[in-house]
């Protein structure tokens, strides 16, 4: 075995001088000298974006409810497709909406029900611990009589039978890093007629991510982590196109109506990703999001 190379300041900075994404630091309102590793838990702003939340705010102030009708409606959507190419979908599939423990539950609820006959999840023992409060909450309510099973992660894979529902997992696992193969759990879960449901808000916007390629059901992930969103930044949801008409959503908010704006006293949901939007989109929230996803493109 090779003994690895002695990392020194010397190393370091050689490899810092190497990197091409170096220069993108500039683009992050950091203070001099500051060197940031906590993106997992709180991306910095990127600098224009005080100027787009003071020019959204002017925009408030000028429009009012007009605004409604001057783009915001479509900006859940729309920066949904900002996303999508950072997590490998298409257009269409991706939505920014509530939060990611709420975006889990809905999820999670909404494969359980394209799948009445099952009453299993599967999930890693050591998941996200918020996670897994939702999902046990999920399965406390009255009448679900559900399992949430959790499991060691390498006993994981083999678990998947055609006794389960669904598979929730993150992507990175939150404290050692380590990475789920996407594609073969997939797989797996495909061919046991299971649904998988990946969090991936400590990959989204830090490594590459093919939801579409692979074959993923359902998604969630964060805005406020690595994709610099800022504190309590709106999170994203990912339903893959073929499942769109048909799951449901447990939350079956107003925003998530065919024509929300018909005031219809019965629900008819869109049949697209808007039926899994709920409630008011929070607009400046959405801007800041909105101008920290440019420092991608």
């Amino acid at each position: 075995m090779t003994a690895p190379p002695q990392i020194d300041r010397r190393m370091a900075e050689a490899l810092d001088a190497a990197d091409p994404l170096a220069p993108l630091r500039g683009r992050f309102a950091l203070s001099e000298g500051v060197i940031y590793l906590d993106g997992n838990s709180l991306g910095p702003p990127v600098r224009q974006m005080p100027g787009h939340m003071e020019a959204r705010v002017e925009e408030w102030a000028e429009r009012l409810i007009g605004g409604w009708w001057a783009g915001w409606m479509e900006l859940p959507r729309r920066i949904g497709d900002r996303i999508a190419p950072l997590v490998g979908a298409a257009a269409g599939e991706v939505l920014v909406t509530d939060s990611t423990s709420v975006n889990l539950f809905k999820l999670a609820a909404a494969a359980l029900a394209a799948r009445p006959e099952r009453k299993l999840i599967l999930t890693e023992a050591d998941n996200f611990p918020t996670d897994l409060y939702i999902l046990d909450g999920l399965a406390a309510m009255p009448g679900r009589h559900i399992e949430v099973r959790r499991l060691p992660c390498d006993a994981l894979e083999e678990a998947i039978t055609e006794d389960v529902a669904c598979v929730v997992l993150s992507h990175v696992h939150y404290r050692t890093a380590a990475l789920w193969d996407m594609a073969a759990i997939n797989a797996r879960a495909r061919a046991a007629g299971a649904l998988t449901l990946w969090d991936l808000s400590h990959s989204a916007g830090a490594l590459a991510v093919d939801l579409d390629a692979t074959g993923a059901d359902l998604a969630v992930g964060c805005g406020y982590k690595f994709l610099n969103g800022g504190p309590g930044a709106p999170a994203f949801l990912f339903v893959a196109r073929r499942h769109q008409p048909h799951l449901p959503s447990p939350l079956p908010g107003w925003m998530g109506h065919a024509r929300p704006f018909d005031f219809s006293p019965d629900y008819e949901p869109a049949g697209d990703i808007a039926r899994f939007a709920c409630g008011t989109p929070p607009v400046l929230a959405l801007t800041a999001l909105d101008a920290a996803l440019a420092a991608f493109e």
